[in-house]
């Protein structure tokens, strides 16, 4: 598996969660467990993506700025994940917000997919692409065991 298949897996995983968070009513069992596994598989990702996607990256002209707006972009996802924390589960607001991260979660992997993947594939060797991926997932699952 080379690193744009291991991203693609977590990709999947928040397009799913955010879905059905949005489709979330009110304070309930539901929405939490929804909200708390899309703010573990957000975070995870990003502190993997950011060391072993975007690192590499930067250091070539090519991917340099794009890599540094899918990290500011996690920034602004966390700031949507802080608010939602902070915010009354049944408030209309709540819903408001977690709307705002679903359309941030589609426009930063559409980024990701579109755009930062192809630039990413002519800068990034075939075995660097491989373990990128392996450091990529021990990362990503020793952060998803920490939280």
């Amino acid at each position: 598996m080379n690193i744009f298949e291991a991203l693609r897996i977590s990709h999947a995983a928040q397009r799913t969660l955010a879905d059905q968070l949005i489709l979330t009513q009110g304070d309930t069992p539901e929405r939490d467990s929804i909200f708390s596994e899309l703010k573990l598989e957000l975070a995870a990702h990003a502190a993997a993506e950011e060391r072993f996607f975007y690192v590499p990256l930067i250091a070539h002209d090519l991917t340099q700025e794009p890599s540094r707006h899918g990290i500011a972009e996690h920034h602004e996802m966390d700031k949507l994940v802080e608010e939602l924390e902070t915010t009354e589960r049944s408030s209309p607001a709540w819903l408001v917000a977690a709307k705002a991260l679903h359309h941030k979660i589609y426009h930063h992997l559409e980024d990701e997919e579109h755009s930062v993947f192809q630039l990413a594939g002519k800068v990034l060797g075939e075995a660097e692409k491989l373990s990128l991926a392996k450091d990529y997932e021990g990362e990503f699952t020793s952060q998803r065991l920490k939280d």
